[in-house]
This record gives structure tokens, C-alpha cells and sequence, in this order.
């Protein structure tokens, strides 16, 4: 086993403040030995690696110039707060990284007070950072906030809805547009450099608010053109006048790993008094490890890896990701039918949708991290006459639910809603967890909602979606790969709102959907090893349910336990609801729900969250027993 990288440095440095005591000519050394520190780190525990990189220089200048955590640092996604987390008290718990009981992959409010938001959903901190510096300013108390937004979180309207109403926050407000992959601005070199720091400068400030207050003396006409002349002059030597129009004063782009250049520029900002100011900063993901730099992708989020081979350690083969299942399998469909199209929201290779974009790239659409818009444009297309598929993660959709009502379910149009994340997710903890889909979708009119048991029912369920042009219709399906089913050559259109028996006994019915249909059976086996003969319904579908199928189970077994991995409304409501309605319950039947627990289960293994969750083949059987001796009591005290 090889030792750790020795930093010498970066030993001495446990807090920001720390941090501010060394010398401006040492903070080279820091960002080197933090990069070292945590290429070893992710090496050892997986994570989110490239993003962390281009950021650490950022990461060190930010502490090294605000008053952290008076100053309120809120990091945009907070993928990328590796770094962060290293210099804020948590190198010690660095390497318990998304592991269960370790560190978040995000940052987390209750992890340190330098994490003032949680985050890890996108485009969301300039919009927090605003309420931070509004509610200081209100209270009167020192502080700025400091939002660092990657320019992939900058393609959500809300990031765009948040500067458009940061003007109230004067200059508490710092916006650090971290520009890594994208071209929206010059080339960053030696003079765009010495323009920031120019316009950035106290003297170059004070003689612009001079300026400004002989302008507001001139006549309303000539008023307006001076602002827009200075505005439009540097946007013409520098860009940003899209940022200017929204009321920001923009600096940049400057080259987001020169600390010679940040470190003027940030304190420029800090002292500035003008209102809020937007900071273009240009990085390389994955900057100073090789392999990271030269695939971006491959080393976004990694598995544990070799850190001097750059070589990641792969899971043993085995059934294909249910992704790829559904992208290769719309594909296929696509190729016959030329209505299918697939919509992705900056996800197409965690969808699957990259295996149909290879296929045919004119009917795939990334429209970038805009959920909402990637649901009203799937609606437009299907109104159209369009077969429109849009993947997205089940934890990102509910950032589209108003759409999906107002844009899908009311007019009733055909969109195909391909959920992918659904149920727990490990290591990213609960917020990816797909935790709440079928609750929010199954509650809507017009909604059809379905969940494959494995890999081969998600081929059929993307036919029947394909198939299905009489409304909105969703299929969900879990991270990770399938059971190892054969993939069926044709798919075929199930019958809508129509589950199946997979297994027949006398006493109990487990009505299982999606996924956890192998507990199911683990717990039919122990049950009939216990003299209960039991009964396994997939069921397919949870909106419409199989009423005729339920009803027949309820009033032939004594207890019937519905099984899925959704939040509290979901599939066991629905049976409720039907029981309650069709008198069975009045009738003696005993109905158990399994569901997941009404709380957010922090990052684990997928298997250890669903055995803290209930939902395993033990947890079943004594939800069984349980309400078997329930039962016998009841009798017995009647009885008496």
C-alpha cells in the first residue's frame, strides 16, 4: 500500500482562518498540495472527482479573501466542494466520503457552519445567496454572500430568475460564474486578465461613481446614454453585457487558476462598493491530474481508482444498467417508427439517451439542466403528432411537476415519461433518492404509471409506452444494473392497468411493484416454509390499478402486503383507497403496507438503505407474521 502524499503545507491549514495567516506567495503551494490531497482522497473512495479539480484554486482564493463563515460561501450543486470540505474542518472525515456515516458528496447544513446551503440540485445558489445578503442587509449585520454557479447550472431559467432581482442586495451579492466546458466568452489571456483587474479596482470604481453622479445631473436623455455607454464599453472589451442588462456589474473572464490574478480581483469585489457583482472565471475540470483532464467525462464521478495509473476499479460484469436497457431498447423502436424522440435535461449518458442520440441525433434533444422546459417541449411535440420520450432522473422531475399538471395531464397529451433513479440510490443520499414519483404522478387524472420488475419487463414497458398515444404515461425504473433476465427479442404492449401472478398460494398475497419483486419471492419461500402458502402479484402498473386482480387476491387470502420503493401515498395508499371503497377492509382483510420510511435516509449502499428502509425479504415476512398474530388475537378476544 502506498503512504499518503506528503503536504507540508497543507498540514498546518485545518480552517479558513488558518488559511488567511499564510502569505499571499504560499498560496501556490496550498492549491497543489490540496489538488494532491484530494486526487488521493476520491482514489480511495470514489466521487465526483473532475469538477473538485477545476475548482481549487477558486476554492482557495474565496477563503483566502472573504471573512468565511461570516461571508456565506454557497457552491452550486456541491459536487465540486471537495476542496472545500478539505480546508473547513473536514480533512480528517475526508475519506468517509459518500460513504454510509461519512461525509455528504454535497454540501450539507448540518456537516459544518461553512456550508450554509444545502445543495445538490442545480442553479439554485444564486437564489439562496441572495436571500442570505438580503436578510443581512436587513438585519444589519456584516456579511456578503459568495455563489459559485457552474455555467451548466446556468442554462436553468431559475439561475436567470435570481439575478434578474438581486439588484435589492447592493454589494453583498458575488456572483463566481465558473466557466469550465462551455465557450460563452473570449479566450482568457494577459489582457483580459488586466481589464479585470482594472474594472475591478478601487481607483478605476471611485472614478466610474464619479462619473455617475455628474451623469445623474444631466437631463434623463443624456442620463441613460452615459449608463448604457459605459455598460456597452465594456462589454465590448471584456463580454457580459447580458449580465449588465440584469443589474450585475461584470468582471472577467480571468483565468480561474492564476491565483495572482483571482486574489486581486476577489478583494477588488470584497471592497467594492458598487451593487452585485458577477466574476467570470475560466477553469479546466479535472485540472492537474492528466487522466482527468483528458476525459472530463470518464472522470466526472469515478469509482475508487489507482491514482498513479489513473486506472478505475470496475464492478464485475454483469446484467446491463437499466439505462442502457431503456436507451438501446428506444433505439431499436425509433428505428421503424421515425414520431420517437428523446428528450434529456444535461443527463443523455445517465438516461441512456446518449445510445439513442448515436442513433438518431436529429430526433435527440439535451436541452440542459431545464426540467421545465424539457417537459413543455415534450408536450408541444406530442401535441404536434411526435412520440416524445423525456428521461430524467425521478429526484430531478419534481422540478417539472407544474408542467407535468398543467402542461401534460390536463390536455391529456401523450408524453412518455422514462424515470430513471427511481427508489434509493446509494452514495448520492436523498437528494437523488427517486423517492416521491409515483405519490406526485399516480395522483394525477390521465396518468398511466408503471414499474418493470427487471430488465426485460423495462423493454416491454418502453414498447407500451411507444404504443400508448391516448395520454401522459410514466414507466420508473431503478440505478444500476438488472437482475440478469434474457432481454426479450419483441417487446410487447402490456394490456393497460393489468399486473401478473408469478407465483400462487392460499393464505397471503404480496402485491409487489417494480424492482423489489425478487424480495417478494425470498419471502413467499420463507412463508411457505412456515405453512403459509403465499401468493406473488406483480402488479405492474399503480395507476390504473388491477382491480379485478386485487379484489380477487383480497377476498381469497387473509392477508395481503403491498411492497414498493416509493414514499408514503404511493402504491399502498392506492390499495387502501380501493379496499376502503369496495368494503374489503370492513370485511376482515388484513392490508399491510411496505413503503419507504416518511424520512430522508442519508448516503449508504443501495442495500443497507432498503434494509434501514424495510424493505426486504425478512422485513416482509414479519410484517406477515405480525399481522397474522394480530389477527388470531382478535379472534381469540372475540372469542372470549
Amino acid at each position: 500500500m502506498t503512504s499518503r502524499p506528503a503536504t507540508p503545507l497543507l498540514d498546518t491549514v485545518d480552517t479558513p482562518h488558518d488559511l488567511r495567516r499564510l502569505q499571499p506567495a504560499q498560496l501556490r503551494q496550498l492549491a497543489d498540495e490540496l489538488r494532491t490531497e484530494m486526487i488521493d482522497a476520491v482514489g480511495t473512495t470514489g466521487g465526483h472527482l473532475g469538477s473538485g479539480l477545476g475548482v481549487v484554486e477558486l476554492t482557495v482564493a474565496i477563503h483566502y479573501v472573504f471573512d468565511t463563515p461570516t461571508d456565506r460561501l454557497i457552491w452550486d450543486v456541491g459536487h465540486q466542494a471537495y476542496p472545500h470540505k478539505i480546508i473547513t474542518g473536514r480533512r480528517d472525515r475526508i475519506r468517509t466520503l459518500r460513504q454510509g456515516g461519512g461525509l455528504s458528496g454535497f454540501t450539507k447544513r448540518s456537516e459544518s457552519e461553512y456550508d450554509p446551503f444545502g445543495a445538490a440540485h442545480s442553479s439554485t445558489s444564486i437564489s439562496a445567496g441572495l436571500g442570505f445578503a438580503i436578510a443581512n442587509k436587513l438585519n444589519g449585520v456584516p456579511g456578503k454572500a459568495i455563489a459559485v454557479i457552474g455555467d451548466g447550472a446556468m442554462s436553468a431559467g431559475m439561475a436567470y430568475e435570481a439575478m434578474n432581482n438581486a439588484e435589492a442586495a447592493g454589494n453583498r451579492l458575488v456572483v463566481i460564474l465558473n466557466d469550465n466546458d462551455m465557450s460563452i466568452a473570449p479566450p482568457v489571456g494577459g489582457l483580459s486578465g488586466y481589464l479585470a483587474r482594472l474594472v475591478s479596482s478601487g481607483q478605476f470604481l471611485g472614478l466610474r461613481e464619479l462619473a455617475k453622479r455628474f451623469a445623474r445631473k444631466l437631463p434623463a436623455p443624456l442620463h441613460r446614454a452615459a449608463k448604457k455607454t459605459d455598460e456597452f464599453a465594456r462589454g465590448m472589451a471584456m463580454g457580459g453585457t447580458l449580465f449588465e442588462e440584469l443589474g450585475f456589474y461584470y468582471v472577467g473572464p480571468i483565468d480561474g487558476h492564476d491565483l495572482d490574478q483571482l486574489v486581486p480581483v476577489l478583494e477588488n469585489v470584497r471592497d467594492a462598493a458598487e451593487g452585485p457583482c458577477l466574476i467570470h472565471v475560466v477553469t479546466q475540470k479535472g485540472k492537474g491530474y492528466s487522466y482527468a483532464e483528458a476525459a472530463a467525462d470518464k472522470y466526472h464521478g469515478v469509482q475508487k481508482f489507482d491514482v498513479i495509473t489513473g486506472e478505475q476499479k470496475k464492478p464485475a460484469a454483469g446484467p446491463p444498467a437499466y439505462q442502457n436497457v431503456f436507451g438501446d431498447t428506444l433505439a431499436r423502436l425509433a428505428e421503424s417508427d421515425p414520431k420517437i424522440c428523446a428528450i434529456t435535461a444535461a443527463m443523455p449518458s445517465g438516461t441512456g439517451v446518449d445510445r439513442f442520440a448515436k442513433a438518431h441525433p436529429t430526433r435527440a434533444f439535451d436541452v440542459g439542466i431545464a426540467e421545465q422546459h424539457a417537459v413543455t417541449f415534450a408536450a408541444g411535440l406530442a401535441a404536434q403528432g411526435m412520440r416524445p420520450f423525456c428521461a430524467i432522473y425521478s429526484t430531478f422531475l419534481q422540478r417539472a411537476y407544474d408542467q407535468i399538471v398543467h402542461d401534460v395531464a390536463i390536455q391529456n397529451l401523450p408524453v412518455r415519461f422514462a424515470i430513471d433513479r427511481a427508489g434509493l440510490v446509494g452514495a448520492d443520499g436523498a437528494t437523488h433518492a427517486g423517492s416521491f414519483d409515483i405519490t406526485y404522478l399516480a395522483s394525477l387524472p390521465n396518468m398511466v404509471v408503471m414499474a418493470p420488475a427487471d430488465e426485460g419487463e423495462l423493454v416491454h414497458m418502453t414498447y407500451t409506452a411507444a404504443c400508448h398515444d391516448s395520454g401522459p404515461i410514466a414507466f420508473r425504473y431503478p440505478r444500476g444494473n438488472g437482475v440478469g433476465v434474457p432481454l426479450p427479442e419483441q417487446p410487447l404492449a402490456l394490456p393497460i392497468g393489468k399486473g401478473r401472478v408469478v407465483r400462487e398460494g392460499s393464505k397471503v398475497a404480496i402485491l409487489s411493484l417494480g424492482t423489489r419483486l425478487a424480495e417478494a419471492l425470498k419471502a413467499a419461500d420463507a412463508l411457505d416454509a412456515k405453512g403459509l402458502p403465499t401468493t406473488v402479484a406483480d402488479l405492474r402498473f399503480v395507476k390504473p390499478l388491477d382491480a379485478e386482480l386485487i379484489r380477487k387476491l383480497a377476498t381469497t387470502h387473509e392477508v395481503v402486503v403491498t411492497l414498493e420503493e416509493g414514499s408514503v401515498g404511493g402504491l399502498g395508499a392506492h390499495v387502501l383507497t380501493l379496499a376502503s371503497d369496495e368494503g374489503l377492509v370492513d370485511a376482515g382483510l388484513k392490508i399491510r403496507t411496505l413503503r419507504l420510511p416518511d424520512l430522508f435516509q442519508d448516503h449508504d449502499t443501495p442495500d443497507k438503505q432498503y434494509e434501514a428502509a424495510g424493505l426486504t425479504a425478512p422485513h416482509i415476512v414479519e410484517t406477515v407474521l405480525s399481522a397474522l398474530r394480530h389477527n388470531s388475537a382478535g379472534v381469540e378476544e372475540a372469542r372470549a
